[in-house]
């Protein structure tokens, strides 16, 4: 359930700023069925920074209810404040989940001591599985596999969302962690070398606008299919370029307005993207295939 083609799902918005649960209920729908293994509600993709607590722990329940068990949900647990994420953490702990993600502490730039103390507090307020979340390039903390090796003792800190596109980091990670420890890509146009150098699967931003496309390269590369896998990412590779041409979610919501699954509304201080980027959004779009 915290393996293979894992979308970070976005949160649709009404045009006032609230979360859209009809357009967020037509999502679920459709990943479970694409074929997509898992849902991350309330990640960082879904804008969980700008969502109160009370928002946030809406929208995962809805996610869990609307999954209705056909699709593992995974809770965004994380917050720059360890007391915050210990709170959301327990106030979800009730919750059908397959596990929680927990980024590093944004902003506050934490030593390693800092961070091993924050997911050490986060994982003993939940028996729910837990996934280490590092993404140096958004929260300016690297959580070094020595660490996570330490992280990993823990018994229900049981994986780790890589996105710092060093790929390397895979076999170092699993000669630290070993081979139980589950290992996912965070980084869309380095995921495929990095699940062929031995990962378990991906936690997409790509997936939410190509889900069936994404499965299926992770199904052929987790099954060692190189020529498969990489014919797959080849296809996808200008749409994962095309999703970061601003800051996600910018992207990846205005190419699923584009696609009609949702409006593009954001919170602040997130907006749309500049011309340029809408055109070649949609350009990417159009030559994909997906409009």
């Amino acid at each position: 359930m915290l393996t293979g083609s894992i979308v970070a799902l976005v949160t649709p918005f009404t045009a006032q700023g609230n979360v859209d649960y009809s357009e967020l209920e037509d999502l679920v729908n459709w990943h479970c069925e694409q074929g997509t293994d898992a849902i991350v509600a309330m990640g960082t993709t879904g804008e969980s920074a700008t969502m109160s607590h009370d928002e946030h722990i809406l929208v995962v329940s809805a996610v869990v209810e609307l999954a209705a068990g056909r699709i593992a949900v995974i809770a965004g647990n994380g917050s720059n404040s360890t007391a915050e994420a210990v709170h959301l953490t327990e106030r979800m702990s009730h919750l059908e989940l397959a596990g929680f993600l927990n980024v590093n502490p944004y902003y506050n730039k934490p030593s390693q001591r800092g961070l091993i103390a924050h997911y050490r507090a986060c994982a003993e307020a939940s028996d729910i599985p837990q996934l280490l979340y590092n993404v140096p390039g958004r929260t300016a903390a690297d959580l070094l596999p020595e660490q996570v090796a330490e992280l990993a003792e823990i018994p229900n800190i049981v994986g780790i969302k890589e996105a710092t596109g060093d790929v390397t980091r895979v076999r170092r990670l699993r000669e630290l962690c070993g081979d139980d420890f589950i290992l996912l890509s965070g980084d869309d146009p380095t995921s495929c070398e990095f699940l062929l150098a031995g990962g378990n699967g991906v936690i997409s931003v790509t997936a939410n606008v190509m889900p069936d496309i994404m499965k299926e390269m992770v199904t052929a590369a987790l099954a060692g299919d190189r020529d498969r896998a990489e014919e797959l990412d080849k296809q996808m590779a200008p749409v994962h370029a095309a999703m970061f041409v601003q800051a996600n979610p910018i992207p990846v919501k205005w190419a699923l307005s584009l696609m009609n699954k949702i409006k593009a509304n954001y919170r602040l201080p997130m907006t749309e993207p500049e011309l340029k980027q809408q055109e070649h959004i949609e350009q990417t779009l159009q030559q994909a295939g997906l409009i």
